[in-house]
């Protein structure tokens, strides 16, 4: 091939993909964030890049006069999106994000153009391999709409068509393992703890990600021996996404400085998961995101369903039910496509975990939503990864089925001296977090009232922690109340009912229904004597009949 045509071929597919990742880095922009992308650092290296293609093209032997005003365009663009990191008004950062991706995608084409040497030598440094890859640009040729789904053609491996949309789709991506096989296991975990009503709320997918396709066709013969009925069902789908689709898997980056064949390891891993993603993105409402070596907790999906309930109106990207790795990692279904993307974009950087923890923060929730205890456990003793052992095990895990709350939708108040941020809805929510006050003096009150009145089967309240057991309730009593009525700003409960006395620290009563004759609007914790110790009011438990 001549060398200017060479030259123009490997300049328009950098370009195409400089051009990509910076739109990644504008279409993440979220309304509720002010930071535009993270690294830092690759975002400063493609647009130093993309100044290297606008100033050292020579446009009068090159390019005609119209797409030298579209490149004017994509420059004085990019100077916006520079600025838009310092920006600190949220509408203002949103309504740029929005402009920039509009004009990044006008009718912009490279008709012909040259590169020095220097230049390329830039881009050999800045861009992944994937330019060399025809491969890679089979699949990664379209991101003008990140929230769409990739072009991908599955191979169904054992399935029956899906009637209907389920509540919540449980994935899972497996490989040949050199030790051990916990797949089948896994499986039999997710039917068995279920309940019939909630298998009908309920799909699961496979995906066998390995490319040897001998030992596919062995798990796909053992999966449908033992689960027949299910797959008969529609509760579960075996696939394969074909190898053509991935992306090239050697002389990754060594991030980390990890070896080259964990470093393989970890991004294939990576693509597994997209694909997988991307594939149960329109199957149900909720998606969770477990391995191929877990057992749950009897009707998980019960307990997952309570904590959607209680949480309804509040901003999340990510719910998380075990403290390990990827292992019960709950999203909206709408979030996949999304999220599949942002795992193909980044599949060499670092781990999906990690990666996981970074998709949540650029969709603005900064801090981690966990539920105790977990409802996925661990339980694979050799990784799928070399086969090195690999014990590692949820503490936080109840394999027993457990009554979480129902805590219905209250408004809550106290008088007490709040700590910093440790206010009184942290000790009503369902998250690993509680209420902080200091001393509280006699009559000091804490209060819950409902949306509407309830019938309150159980009541506990916990004071205190492990770390700081003295920051209990010492002396205290717990009130029902009805009868709201506003006053200013708020609104009270006129009478109350006392229930009883707080006990080191704890109050818990079961029946609560049988023994007070008026639906409840309130429920009140009130101080009984001034105390020196500081309060913690860990958690709030209501059951409602």
């Amino acid at each position: 091939m001549h060398k200017a045509a060479l030259d123009l071929s490997f300049q328009t597919r950098a370009a195409e993909n400089v051009i990509a990742r910076l739109t990644l880095y504008s279409t993440l922009i979220h309304p509720e964030s002010t930071t535009l992308i993270l690294p830092e650092k690759d975002y400063q290296q493609d647009l130093k890049l993309y100044q290297h293609f606008l100033y050292r093209t020579d446009y009068d032997s090159f390019f005609l006069k119209d797409r030298m005003f579209k490149f004017c365009q994509m420059k004085h663009i990019f100077e916006i999106l520079d600025k838009m990191r310092c920006l600190r008004k949220r509408s203002t950062v949103s309504f740029l994000g929005v402009l920039v991706i509009f004009l990044l995608f006008m009718n912009l084409y490279i008709e012909d153009s040259y590169v020095l040497e220097g230049d390329k030598q830039l881009i050999r440094e800045t861009s992944t391999h994937q330019l060399n890859s025809e491969r890679y640009v089979h699949t990664f040729k379209d991101f003008s709409n990140f929230s769409g789904a990739i072009n991908v053609t599955y191979r169904y491996l054992a399935a029956t068509p899906l009637q209907r949309k389920r509540f919540l789709t449980i994935g899972l991506s497996s490989v040949k393992r050199k030790k051990g096989n916990y797949l089948l296991e896994t499986i039999k975990s997710i039917f068995e703890q279920s309940s019939y009503e909630e298998l009908k709320e309920i799909s699961v997918v496979v995906h066998l990600a390995d490319f040897n396709s001998s030992w596919r066709d062995v798990m796909v013969q053992d999966i449908t021996q033992k689960f027949a009925h299910h797959i008969i069902a529609g509760r579960l789908i075996v696939i394969h996404a074909p190898e053509e689709y991935y992306p090239i898997l050697d002389g990754l980056k060594r991030n980390y400085n990890d070896p080259e064949d964990r470093v393989r390891f970890r991004s294939k891993q990576n693509v597994d998961y997209a694909f997988l993603l991307n594939f149960c993105a329109n199957t149900s409402d909720y998606y969770v995101m477990l391995e191929d070596d877990v057992r749950c907790s009897k009707n998980f999906l019960t307990a997952i369903k309570k904590v959607i309930t209680s949480l309804e109106g509040t901003y999340w990207v990510t719910l998380e039910f075990s403290k390990l790795g990827y292992i019960g990692k709950l999203y909206h279904s709408h979030d996949l496509p999304r999220l599949a993307h942002f795992l193909l974009m980044f599949y060499q950087e670092m781990p999906c975990d990690w990666l996981l923890t970074h998709f949540r923060g650029l969709l603005a929730q900064k801090n981690v939503i966990r539920f105790k205890p977990s409802l996925f456990q661990h339980m694979g003793y050799y990784s799928s990864y070399k086969g090195t052992e690999n014990k590692l095990k949820d503490d936080d895990f109840e394999e027993e089925s457990f009554d979480i709350p129902d805590n219905p939708p209250a408004n809550l108040y106290t008088n007490m001296n709040v700590f910093e941020n440790y206010e009184a809805s942290k000790a009503y929510s369902s998250v690993d977090e509680y209420f902080w006050g200091k001393p509280p003096s006699a009559g000091d009150v804490f209060v819950i009232i409902f949306e509407n009145p309830i019938l309150i089967k159980k009541i506990k309240v916990s004071t205190g922690t492990e770390d700081r057991q003295n920051d209990i309730l010492h002396h205290g009593a717990l009130d029902v109340g009805e009868n709201v009525v506003d006053f200013k700003q708020s609104r009270q409960c006129v009478t109350y009912l006392r229930l009883g006395e707080f006990k080191s620290g704890n109050f818990e009563m079961s029946e609560v229904n049988q023994k007070i004759p008026f639906d409840i609007n309130c429920i009140r914790i009130y101080v009984t004597k001034t105390q020196k110790e500081w309060l913690i009011i860990r958690s709030i438990s209501i059951w409602t009949s």
